[in-house]
C-alpha cells in the first residue's frame, strides 16, 4: 500500500512538471505515510506478542501488568521486563506481584531469556515443558507458587542453567533424573513439594553444585553415596518429611567445603558416621528427629568451625564427649530427648560463645557445671527431666542475657540464687518439681519481662515477696510449697495475669480485695491453705475467670452474689470451708457453669433449681445440714422453727398434714410432667406444620436429592429420634426411594416470629461444598424462617462416643480405634488446611465422629462451626465440657488450636476408654490431667489403657504408646505447644512404621512440654 502511494505521486509530478523543491517535499511526506502504515500493521515485536499471549492466562488482581500494551513497539518498558541492546527480552521478573492463573507455553517463544523469576505468586497447573526451549536460560526461580503434577523431564537441554529454584510448590511424582546432566548447575532447590521415590544417583554428577535442597518432600530409599562426589557443595538439605531407609552415608565426609548439613526429621537409623569429622568448614549440623543410635563420636571435636550442633530427638546413648570443648565457636548444643547419661562436662561451661544449651529429657546425673553462664552469652538453658542434683549455679545470668531457664523435674536442692531476682532479661522460668528450699528471691516476681514463673512442688518457705512490677506476667505457679504469710495486696500489679496458682501452701490471712482488678485472670486456685476471711465480692469483677477454687480453707461468711456476674465461669469449688447463708440464686445466670462443689460448709436454704444447677447431683452439696432440694431432703419436709407451744392434738396432726401436702405435691408434679410432654408434642407439631402456606418450606439441595421437603417433615416424629444435643435433635428419615438420611432440627435461636437465619443460609452453602471422605456429607438444608433443618448422610454405626461409653456399645479393637483416629484427623486436617476460608469446627468430640457401616470415621455436626479468617471472639460458649481448650477460659477466642486440643481428648478416649469427665478422676480433674498423673510410672502407663482392647501381651503396645504421645501433645495446656493438624496426621500415619521402636517410659519424654503438669 505504501508503494502505491509513492508511484502515484511520482506520476503526478511528471504530469504537472513541478519544481525540484516541491518534489522533495512530497517525497518526504510519502515516506512518513509509509512508516505510519507499517507501524500500525505491526505495533509490537514477536517477544511482545508472546508476553501478551501469556498475560491472557494470568489473573492480575493487583493490576501489576497494566502497562503491557499492544500498541507499544517493544515490551522493554513493561513491568518485570528487561531487554538487551537489540530489544530482545532477556529477563522476565514477575516476582511477588500477586499473580495467579497458569503459565502459558508461549514462554518458550522468548528465545533470548536469561532470567525467569515468578517467585511468591500463586500460579497453578503444570510448569510448561516449553521452558526447555530457552537454551540461553541461566536462572529459573518458580518458588512459592502452586505448580503441580510432574516436574518437566526435558530440562536437560538447558545447558547454561545455573540456578533452578522450585521450592514450595505442589509437584509430585519422582525427581527427574535428567537434571543430573546439567553441567553448570550451581543452585538446586526442589524442596517443599510432594516428590516421592528415591534421590537419583545421577544427581552426584552435578560437580559444580554449591547448594542442594530436597527437604520437605516424601522421598524414600537410601541417600545415595554419590552425593559425596559433589565436592563443591556448601549447603545440603535433605530432611523434613522424607523417609529414607538406612543411615547417613559415610561418603558425605568427602564434602570438605560443606557449611551446612541438614538431615533432620527423615527417618535416619544407624550410628553417627565418624567420617563427618572431615567437614572442618561446617558451621551447622542438624540431625534431630531421627532414630539414630549409638554414642556421639568424640571425633566431632574436630569440627572446629561448628556453631550449631543439634542431635535431639534420637536414641543416642553414652556420655557427652569431653572433646566438644575444642569447639570454641559453638553457640548451640541441642541433645534433648535421647538416652544420654553421666555428668554434663564442666568444659561446656567454658565455651566462650555458648548461647543455647538443651539437654532435657535424658538420664544425666551430677551437678550443673558451676561456671555455666560465666561466658556472658547464655540466653536459653533447658536441663529439665534429668536426675541432676546439687544447687543452681549463681552465674547463669552473668551477662544479663538469660531469657529462658527451665530446670524442672530434677533433684536440685538449696536456695534459688538471689541473682535471678535481679536478672531483668528473664522471660520464662520453670524450676518446679525439685527439692529447692529457702525463700523466693526478692525481685523475682517483679521482673518487667517475665511472662511465666513456675516454682511448683518444691520446699520453698517464707512469704510471697512484694510484687512491684512484672507487668506482662501471665502464668504464676508457686503451689505445693511451704509458703506462709498472706497474699500481697499488690498482686493487682500483675494485671496481665491469666493463671494464679497458690494452692497447697500454708498461706493465711484474707484474700486480697485487689484480686478483683485482675481482669484477664482465667484460673485462680487458692485451695489447701489457711485463708480465713470472707470471699471478696470484688472477685466478681474478674470477667475472664473460668476456674475458681477456694476449697480447703477457713473462709467464712456468705457466698457473694457478685460471682454471678462472671459469665464464663466454668468450675466453682468452695467446698470444705465455714461458709454460711444461702447459695446465691444469681449463680443460676452463669450458663457456662459445668462443675460446682459447695460441700462441707454450713450453708442453708434451698438449692437453686434453674440454669446449670438442674444438672448437678447431691455430691456437690453434701455436708451442709441446712441445704434442701435437688437430691437432698425436700425443702417441704424441713419444719420451720417453733414460734409458740402447740397443743397436743395439733402436734399429733402435724405429721399427717405434712404427709398429705407432700403426696399432693408429688401428684401435681407428675401431672405437670405429663401435661408438659403433651404440650411439647403439640408445640413441635405446630412449629413444623402451622401456617404452611404463609411460611412455606424451602429446600436447598447441595447434590441431587430424590425427595422433597414434605417427605422430610413426615420423618420428624418422636419415634424417629436418634440423638439429642445442645444444638438440636436428630431424626432418622426413611425416604420413599429407600434412602436413609439424618435430619437435624436446630434448636431455636430467637424469639417467636423472628428469622432464625443468623447467617445460616450463607454458612450452609459453604459447608455444602465440602467434599471429603472423612467428613459427613451435608446433603441439603430446609427452612421456613422459624425452623432450620440440616440433611446429612446417615451413619448406621452411630457415634464413636456411643460405642466407647454406652453399655450397649461395641468393644472396638485396637486396629479399628487406630483407623478411626487417622481418619478423623484427616477430616479435621481438610477443614483446617484445605478449605478456603479454613473452618474451625469448635465442637470436636467423640459424639461428633460418626461411623459408617464399615466403621469408617466421618467428622460431623457443624452446628457450632464458624467460617474462619482470623481468631474470632465468640459471644457464647464454644464446645462441650471436657473438650474445651484451657485458653478459652481466659479469652473467648477460638482458632484451629482449640480444635486440636479437643481432638487430643478424643484420642485419649480411644486409648483409655474413659469419658472426658468421670467421678473416679477426682474433683476438678479431667481425662487429660488423669492420664498425666498416671503415666508418671511405667505401671501407670499400662493402667490407663482400655482393657476392652486386649491385654498388654496381645496389644501392639508400641503403636498404642505413640498414639498416646500424640494425644498428650495435642492436649498441651499452651496452644503454641500443640502441633498443627497436618502434623498430627503425619505423626499418626507414622505410627505403623515407627511404632516398633517406641518406648513405654513416656514420663521423661513428655515432661519438658509440661504434659505431665496437672
Amino acid at each position: 500500500m505504501g508503494f502505491s502511494y509513492i508511484s502515484l505521486h511520482l506520476l503526478l509530478l511528471k504530469k504537472e512538471k513541478r519544481s525540484r523543491r516541491m518534489e522533495a517535499s512530497y517525497l518526504l511526506i510519502c515516506v512518513l505515510i509509509f512508516y505510519s502504515l507499517v507501524r500500525n500493521v505491526s505495533a509490537v515485536s514477536s517477544d511482545g506478542e508472546a508476553l501478551l499471549s501469556m498475560r491472557s492466562q494470568i489473573i492480575d488482581e493487583s493490576r501489576s501488568l497494566n502497562n503491557w500494551q499492544q500498541t507499544d513497539s517493544t515490551p522493554c518498558s513493561w513491568s518485570g521486563i528487561s531487554c538487551d541492546e537489540f530489544n530482545n527480552v532477556v529477563s522476565l521478573d514477575l516476582g511477588n506481584m500477586n499473580l495467579s492463573g497458569t503459565l502459558a507455553a508461549d514462554i518458550g517463544r522468548l528465545e533470548s531469556l536469561v532470567n525467569v523469576s515468578l517467585v511468591l505468586n500463586n500460579f497453578t497447573g503444570n510448569l510448561p515443558f516449553e521452558i526447555s526451549n530457552l537454551n540461553k536460560l541461566r536462572c529459573l526461580n518458580v518458588s512459592h507458587n502452586n505448580f503441580s503434577n510432574a516436574f518437566p523431564a526435558n530440562f536437560s537441554r538447558l545447558l547454561y542453567l545455573e540456578v533452578l529454584d522450585a521450592y514450595n510448590n505442589n509437584f509430585s511424582g519422582p525427581l527427574p533424573l535428567e537434571l543430573g546432566s546439567l553441567p553448570r548447575l550451581r543452585h538446586f532447590h526442589l524442596g517443599g513439594s510432594y516428590f516421592d521415590g528415591p534421590i537419583p544417583p545421577e544427581f552426584g554428577n552435578l560437580r559444580h553444585l554449591r547448594y542442594m535442597a530436597l527437604s520437605g518432600n516424601s522421598l524414600t530409599g537410601k541417600i545415595p553415596a554419590e552425593i559425596g562426589n559433589l565436592t563443591q557443595l556448601q549447603f545440603l538439605y535433605l530432611g523434613y518429611f522424607n523417609a529414607y531407609d538406612g543411615g547417613i552415608p559415610p561418603e558425605l565426609g568427602k564434602l570438605r567445603n560443606l557449611i551446612r548439613l541438614d538431615l533432620a526429621f527423615c527417618n535416619l537409623t544407624g550410628s553417627l558416621p565418624k567420617e563427618l569429622k572431615n567437614l572442618t568448614n561446617l558451621d551447622s549440623l542438624f540431625l534431630q528427629i531421627n532414630a539414630l543410635t549409638g554414642s556421639i563420636p568424640p571425633e566431632y571435636g574436630d569440627l572446629v568451625s561448628l556453631k550449631s550442633l543439634d542431635l535431639s530427638n534420637n536414641q543416642l546413648s553414652g556420655e557427652i564427649p569431653q572433646d566438644l570443648q575444642k569447639l570454641q565457636k559453638l553457640e548451640l548444643i541441642s541433645f534433648f530427648r535421647n538416652q544420654l547419661h553421666g555428668h554434663i562436662p564442666s568444659s561446656i561451661a567454658d565455651l566462650p560463645n555458648l548461647q543455647v544449651l538443651f539437654l532435657w529429657a535424658n538420664n544425666l546425673t551430677g551437678n550443673i557445671p558451676l561456671h555455666l553462664g560465666r561466658n556472658g552469652n547464655l540466653y536459653n538453658l533447658d536441663l529439665s527431666s534429668n536426675a541432676l542434683n546439687g544447687s543452681i549455679p549463681p552465674n547463669l545470668c552473668y551477662g544479663g542475657n538469660l531469657e529462658i531457664l527451665i530446670l524442672l523435674n530434677n533433684q536440685l536442692s538449696g536456695f534459688i540464687p538471689e541473682s535471678l531476682g535481679a536478672c531483668e532479661s528473664l522471660v520464662h522460668v520453670r524450676l518446679g518439681v525439685n527439692e529447692l528450699s529457702g525463700p523466693i528471691p526478692l525481685g523475682l516476681l517483679s521482673l518487667k519481662r517475665m511472662q511465666m514463673l513456675e516454682l511448683v512442688n518444691n520446699q520453698l518457705s517464707g512469704g510471697i515477696p512484694d510484687i512491684v512490677g512484672a507487668p506482662i506476667l501471665e502464668f504464676l505457679d508457686i503451689s505445693e510449697n511451704h509458703l506462709t504469710g498472706s497474699i500481697p495486696e499488690n498482686v493487682s500489679n500483675l494485671f496481665k495475669l491469666k493463671k494464679l496458682l497458690l494452692n497447697d501452701n500454708n498461706l493465711s490471712g484474707a484474700i486480697p480485695l485487689s484480686i478483683g482488678k485482675l481482669e484477664q485472670l482465667g484460673t485462680l486456685d487458692l485451695r489447701g491453705n489457711a485463708l480465713a476471711s470472707q470471699i471478696p465480692a470484688d472477685i466478681g469483677n474478674c470477667k475472664s475467670l473460668s476456674s475458681l477454687d477456694l476449697s480447703g480453707n477457713q473462709l467464712t461468711g456468705a457466698i457473694p452474689a457478685q460471682l454471678g456476674k462472671i459469665e464464663v465461669l466454668d468450675v466453682l469449688n468452695l467446698s470444705r470451708n465455714h461458709l454460711t447463708g444461702r447459695i446465691p440464686p444469681e449463680l443460676e445466670n452463669i450458663v457456662s457453669l459445668t462443675a460446682v462443689d459447695f460441700s462441707y460448709n454450713s450453708l442453708s436454704g434451698p438449692i437453686p433449681l434453674h440454669g446449670q444447677f438442674q444438672y448437678f447431683n447431691s455430691t456437690s452439696f453434701v455436708g451442709n445440714q441446712g441445704l434442701c432440694g435437688a437430691e437432698l431432703i425436700p425443702c417441704i419436709l424441713i419444719a420451720p422453727p417453733p414460734i409458740a407451744p402447740r397443743l397436743k392434738n395439733e402436734t399429733q396432726l402435724l405429721p399427717w398434714l405434712v404427709g398429705a401436702l407432700f403426696l399432693a405435691a408429688v401428684l401435681v408434679l407428675i401431672g405437670g410432667i405429663c401435661c408438659f410432654f403433651q404440650k411439647y408434642k403439640l408445640y413441635i407439631h405446630e412449629l413444623l406444620y402451622r401456617d404452611k402456606s404463609a411460611r412455606p418450606w424451602k429446600l436447598t439441595a447441595f447434590q441431587r436429592l430424590d425427595f422433597n421437603s414434605s417427605q422430610i417433615l413426615e420423618c420428624l416424629i418422636e419415634e424417629n429420634i436418634i440423638g439429642r444435643g445442645a444444638s438440636g435433635v436428630v431424626y432418622k428419615g426413611m425416604m420413599p426411594s429407600g434412602e436413609i438420611v439424618a435430619v437435624k432440627r436446630l434448636s431455636p435461636q430467637g424469639k417467636k416470629g423472628v428469622s432464625h437465619d443468623h447467617g445460616f443460609s450463607a454458612e450452609t452453602r459453604t459447608l455444602g461444598k465440602i467434599r471429603h471422605r472423612n467428613i459427613v456429607k451435608l446433603l441439603g438444608c430446609c427452612s421456613n424462617h422459624e425452623t432450620n433443618l440440616l440433611l446429612y448422610e446417615y451413619m448406621p454405626n452411630g457415634s464413636l462416643g456411643e460405642l466407647l461409653h454406652d453399655k450397649k456399645g461395641k468393644a472396638l479393637d485396637w486396629a479399628t480405634r487406630y483407623k478411626i483416629s487417622v481418619q478423623a484427623a484427616n477430616g479435621l486436617c481438610y477443614l483446617h488446611h484445605d478449605c478456603s476460608p479454613l473452618i474451625v469446627h469448635r465442637d470436636v468430640k467423640s459424639n461428633n465422629i460418626l461411623l459408617d457401616v464399615n466403621f469408617e470415621a466421618h467428622v460431623a455436626d457443624f452446628g457450632l462451626a464458624k467460617l474462619f479468617h482470623d481468631s474470632q471472639s465468640m459471644s457464647s460458649i464454644a464446645g462441650s465440657y471436657g473438650y474445651i481448650a484451657p485458653e478459652y477460659a481466659y479469652t473467648l477466642k477460638v482458632n484451629e488450636k482449640s480444635d486440636i486440643y479437643s481432638f487430643g481428648v478424643v484420642l485419649l478416649e480411644l486409648v483409655t476408654g474413659r469419658r472426658p469427665i468421670e467421678p473416679a478422676f477426682g474433683d476438678g480433674v479431667d481425662v487429660v490431667q488423669w492420664v498425666r498423673r498416671k503415666i508418671q510410672t511405667k505401671e501407670g502407663v499400662l493402667d490407663v489403657l482400655d482393657p476392652r482392647m486386649g491385654s498388654a501381651q496381645t496389644l501392639p503396645l508400641h503403636e498404642v504408646m505413640l498414639v498416646l504421645r500424640v494425644a498428650l501433645l495435642c492436649s498441651s495446656d499452651l496452644p503454641v505447644d500443640r502441633p498443627a493438624m497436618r502434623d498430627v496426621v503425619q505423626m499418626l500415619s507414622d505410627v505403623k512404621c515407627k511404632g516398633a521402636d517406641a518406648k513405654l517410659e513416656l514420663s521423661t519424654d513428655l515432661e519438658q512440654e509440661g504434659l505431665l503438669k496437672v
